[in-house]
């Protein structure tokens, strides 16, 4: 048996499986592509998270592709984050192209060109589905640690989201939170000091800030209402194809703490509304984080530590996250140790720090007797990669340098009218396009602050009336007394004895004249 028949019968016994899987490409030996060596990804095992690395050009968004099709034909729904722009193709079928018939003979893969159903959401003003979540639903706890609060601003987060659930006040956008957290330090000081303690105004003042400037980079359109329901990324059509959930982010990559802030508040909702799957045959949902970098590079300790254990936890839910980026190194040591999925793409050795990167990354994969590891990670071509996945036992299969297989939907982007005609079939646009702004905290507030203020007005004209009115009783009746009191004497003096026969005298004297 040559090397080629035995490496071939040792790709094809480590990729063995009892259900379903996706096969993803196949082992090259030497350069060469081993026809029908095909690598495999069981289903029962893409809940165990996953990477996809790799140097810009190498075939990354493309092997993305591969995987988010194949999940849709196995009736499990996707979601995709698409930083830059060009997954929107998954809508429509791929053109035949003679190399991509060339690539699949050699894999031993028919292929097949095919559109997928996807649904285009939004984040920002872009068209699409809104995604928008209120500041309720994502709590004091999680809220602290997306504004990397103190320990000290967080305990005021907790009193604020407890003074509003004791007074019934909803805090759906950031003007509620804002608002309130004036109120606790102003209007409303001495009711929180009663009822919670005192306020520092240092406190408020430090976390108003910290909202403004993720109000800065547009989350003032990502809280309020409608809230997205994350059941609605479970959708099939009427095929059993899983819906492909395209999020786009074309104007995020200069808003980390937004794209980072939403993330994690969806990963969250998740994590809290999905029932425990336990060990499942096949997960219910696949999240592809492209771009990953963004989230990790940005994020404060106390949001890794939040991502951390999601990514620990959230499997458990039947949900696989993989991440998209450049360079393994881009993800923290403690997820990159949770990834079971690893597609390695070809990474560039330009400088001492790229080849240390390189030696690092090798050291992730298992020791193979068929490849050196660093030196392939550096001469893999376009659309090739190492693949190592886990078996349905959880064991890391074979380490392969494997011949991707091509996307089977448009490897470019939408066009506008095509973008149009989707978006005006969506039932979700819909449901989710109209902007809701009930009353809230920030209304309820300002009603009560106007009528705190309209008793204090009408309080104030009371004492002013009952002055004026005392002031003038004193008025009316002193000018009598002093009167009454100047006469007394004469009065007394006219009114004598003595001054009566007097004036009888005088008259008597008069008369006799």
């Amino acid at each position: 048996m040559d090397k080629k028949e035995t490496f071939f019968n040792y790709i094809n016994q480590g990729n063995t499986t009892k259900g379903d899987f996706i096969p993803v490409g196949a082992a090259m030996l030497d350069g060469e592509t081993i026809t029908n060596a095909f690598v495999k990804i069981p289903l029962k095992t893409l809940n165990r998270h996953g990477l996809i690395a790799g140097a810009t050009g190498t075939g990354k968004t493309k092997s993305l592709q591969v995987l988010a099709e194949n999940l849709s034909d196995k009736g499990i729904p996707v979601l995709l984050m698409d930083i830059k722009g060009d997954l929107s193709g998954l809508a429509q079928a791929a053109t035949s192209n003679p190399k991509i018939d060339e690539r699949h003979a050699l894999i031993g893969l028919p292929y097949e060109a095919k559109s997928f159903p996807v649904e285009i959401l939004t984040l920002s003003e872009q068209d699409g589905v809104r995604l928008r979540a209120t500041i309720s639903e994502f709590g004091p706890v999680l809220l602290s640690r997306i504004l990397d609060l103190s320990e000290a601003q967080a305990g005021v987060v907790a009193v604020i989201f407890q003074y509003c659930d004791d007074n019934k006040l909803p805090i759906l956008d950031l003007k509620d939170f804002k608002k309130i957290l004036q109120y606790a330090t102003q209007e409303g000081k001495k009711e929180f000091a009663e009822a919670y303690g005192h306020i520092s105004t240092a406190s408020t003042g430090s976390i108003l800030r910290k909202i403004v400037e993720l109000e800065q980079q547009g989350a003032d359109l990502f809280f309020g209402e409608t809230s997205f329901d994350v059941d609605d990324l479970l959708r099939i059509d009427r095929d059993g194809r899983g819906y492909i959930n395209i999020i786009r982010l074309t104007d995020i990559q200069d808003r980390p703490k937004l794209f980072s802030t939403f993330m994690l508040s969806l990963l969250a909702e998740i994590y809290s509304t999905f029932p425990e799957q336990g060990d499942s045959d096949r997960p219910e949902l696949v999240i592809f984080i492209d771009e990953a970098h963004l989230i990790f590079n940005e994020a404060s300790k106390a949001l890794l530590n939040q991502i951390e254990s999601i990514v620990k936890l959230i499997r458990s839910k039947g949900v696989g996250l993989y991440f998209v980026t450049q360079n393994p190194t881009d993800v923290p040591e403690a997820v990159l140790s949770q990834l079971g999925l690893k597609i390695q793409h070809s990474l560039r050795a330009f400088t001492a720090n790229d080849r240390k990167a390189i030696k690092m990354t090798a050291q992730n994969y298992p020791d193979s007797d068929y490849y050196d590891t660093e030196t392939v990670l550096t001469s893999l071509g376009i659309g090739e990669a190492l693949v190592s996945a886990l078996d349905e036992k959880g064991r890391p299969t074979p380490l392969a340098a494997t011949m991707m297989r091509a996307p089977m939907s448009r490897m470019d982007v939408l066009t506008d009218s095509e973008l149009s005609t989707l978006l005006s079939q969506s039932k979700l646009v819909k449901k989710y396009s109209e902007t809701i702004d009930r009353e809230s905290a920030y209304e309820l507030l300002n009603e009560k602050i106007e009528q705190a203020e309209a008793e204090e007005a009408k309080e104030k004209a009371k004492q002013e009336r009952e002055a004026l009115e005392k002031a003038t009783s004193k008025q009316k009746t002193a000018p009598t007394a002093r009167r009454s009191t100047a006469m007394n004497p004469v009065v007394k003096v006219l009114t004598s004895a003595t001054f009566i026969r007097s004036v009888f005298g005088i008259l008597t004297r008069v008369m006799k004249k």
